[in-house]
């Protein structure tokens, strides 16, 4: 199954927040920080939305972790499993890439970033899941606490 870009619904990160305050906000008020992910579906079979993050020249000097995935070696952003959380489908919404004629030179410089950075995750599906995976088993057997990440 290929990867694709999600939105997740800022009320449902609202609400996880009740019960876990290092949920991000993504408000509506937040649109200059769009908050785009990766949807994985792990052996639980249970969907987990794993953010992704606009390239920053700190990544370029960071390295892979179990809870941290460079995107093309940092230039392209990264993949925060760290900040992982459990959503249904009705909670997410696909993000369209395509590029329209109505599109600004910064709406078409950004789409292509998207469109990069999707296209690294699925050449990259197998690692980014098999990390997850291991990220999740640790956490959930007790062998990492979430609050050391």
């Amino acid at each position: 199954m290929r990867l694709s870009l999600y939105r997740v619904d800022p009320s449902y990160c609202e609400y996880l927040r009740k019960f876990d305050d290092r949920v991000r906000d993504v408000s509506e008020n937040k649109a200059h920080r769009p908050f785009l992910g990766i949807v994985i579906e792990l052996e639980n079979e249970i969907k987990y939305y794993a953010p992704l993050t606009s390239p920053k020249p700190k990544h370029l000097n960071m390295r892979d972790t179990i809870d941290f995935i460079k995107i093309k070696n940092g230039i392209w952003g990264a993949i925060n499993l760290n900040n992982m959380i459990p959503v249904d489908d009705e909670f997410i919404r696909k993000v369209d890439l395509k590029i329209t004629p109505d599109d600004t030179k910064e709406d078409i410089k950004y789409k292509n970033l998207l469109i990069n950075q999707i296209s690294w995750c699925n050449s990259n599906r197998d690692k980014i899941m098999k990390t997850a995976k291991k990220l999740y088993k640790l956490i959930t057997e007790k062998k990492l606490l979430k609050n050391w990440l």
